[in-house]
């Protein structure tokens, strides 16, 4: 992670400053070209979301569910693997990751459903109502995307990113890591902790794609650049769940 300037690992520190600016304007970047990629990879997100959460509403069996739930998570991580060094493949790479990660997250959000019932909108318009209020904020430049911020924020995400694997190698051995899953009130804040540091990613997003507009970098940097923005936002969002979850146990 401390390879990159942003703490998304899709929009790196030389993502743009590595590309020769186009000349013909009918093949550069454009901010509107990546908002409409943004709005496509949504649609394509919700509507693999949609089919997971109908399979699962359906049967009431996480196990019916589970071979999308496991592809679409495994099959978007590879996906994104691969978009980090071939971004010039994002206008069909992208696609396919918004539709892996919308039958990943459909599974997971019904399953979460079920257990606290209105766990998912409520995340889902906390995801939206932070993606709108940090708009705002970097456009009227209330905060000012400096070097030392983004360090902070890569510092912060890959410390967050190493403790989560950590986790995940103790888990296999029995051993449980504290504070990722724990509700209580040391656990609740590290998670929102984790969400601060995830809406702050977006940011910096914002900032790597306006650079990308300015230095005329290649159309299919839209793609990559609405890639960029989706990662986080996942991100955000199943963040967003734990917390609430954890909220939500304490009950």
């Amino acid at each position: 992670m401390a390879l990159f300037k942003s703490g998304n690992p899709a929009l790196g520190e030389n993502t743009f400053t590595r590309l020769a600016p186009v000349a013909d304007s009918d093949s550069v970047m454009t901010l509107q070209g990546t908002v409409n990629r943004i709005a496509l990879l949504l649609a394509l997100v919700f509507a693999g979301a949609a089919f997971t959460w109908w399979l699962f509403d359906t049967t009431r069996d996480f196990a019916i569910v589970s071979p999308f739930f496991y592809g679409g998570l495994i099959g978007g991580l590879v996906v994104a693997l691969i978009l980090v060094f071939k971004h010039q493949w994002a206008p069909y790479l992208a696609v396919l990751y918004a539709g892996l990660e919308g039958l990943a997250l459909g599974g997971l959000s019904a399953l979460m459903d079920s257990i606290y019932p209105g766990i998912a909108i409520e995340a889902l318009l906390l995801t939206f109502g932070i993606l709108a209020v940090l708009l705002v904020v970097y456009t009227t430049r209330l905060i000012k995307v400096t070097e030392n911020f983004k360090l902070m924020i890569v510092a912060a995400t890959g410390g967050i990113a190493l403790y989560y694997v950590l986790s995940i190698v103790l888990g296999l051995f029995g051993i449980a890591v504290p504070l990722i899953h724990d509700n209580s009130w040391l656990g609740i804040a590290f998670t929102l902790g984790v969400v601060i540091i995830a809406s702050l990613n977006l940011v910096v997003d914002f900032d790597f794609i306006e650079q990308g507009v300015e230095r005329r970098a290649p159309k299919y940097m839209e793609w990559y650049g609405a890639f960029g923005i989706l990662v986080t936002l996942v991100w955000l969002y199943v963040e967003l769940l734990r917390l609430l979850s954890k909220l939500r146990s304490r009950d």
